[in-house]
């Protein structure tokens, strides 16, 4: 029992710290969507995070959203492939930068408290372009 108790208290820094770390949420999830951490694909949970340089991959029928910190919304579409690059954002003075790539598929980008702030540190690349965002609501796709 002294184990479980030592064991937990030199864990939940380490939780906390990977929690405040967190990106993003994943709000919505339909069909087969996983996502790529580190090499490793792992199955996509509703209210499981997110974490700069994830990789969100849906299949024919999946499709995800995803809230990001500063209240930018995501939306994937099935036979996607969205990686979320660099994420930074700073509640205190909202600022940060967003890069998102899109390497297959479509995503929808409702952007958050940075779209309306500095919307010039907003990327989205794909594989033939780089959309500077101006607007705060669009959708992008990507053919390979």
């Amino acid at each position: 029992m002294q184990s479980a108790v030592l064991c937990c208290s030199l864990l939940m820094p380490l939780l906390g710290q990977a929690a405040s770390e967190r990106s993003g949420i994943i709000k919505n999830l339909e069909g087969e969507v996983t996502v790529v951490r580190g090499g490793k694909s792992l199955p996509a949970a509703s209210g499981g995070g997110l974490f700069e340089g994830d990789r969100i991959v849906t299949g024919p029928k999946g499709a995800a959203a995803v809230t990001l910190k500063d209240g930018t919304v995501l939306s994937v579409g099935p036979n996607s492939s969205m990686d979320l690059t660099h994420y930074i954002f700073e509640p205190t003075s909202q600022n940060g930068s967003l890069l998102v790539n899109l390497v297959q598929g479509t995503v929808r980008m409702v952007t958050g408290i940075m779209g309306r702030t500095n919307p010039e540190l907003i990327k989205l690349t794909t594989p033939t372009s780089v959309v500077g965002v101006r607007g705060t609501d669009f959708i992008v796709e990507a053919t390979p």
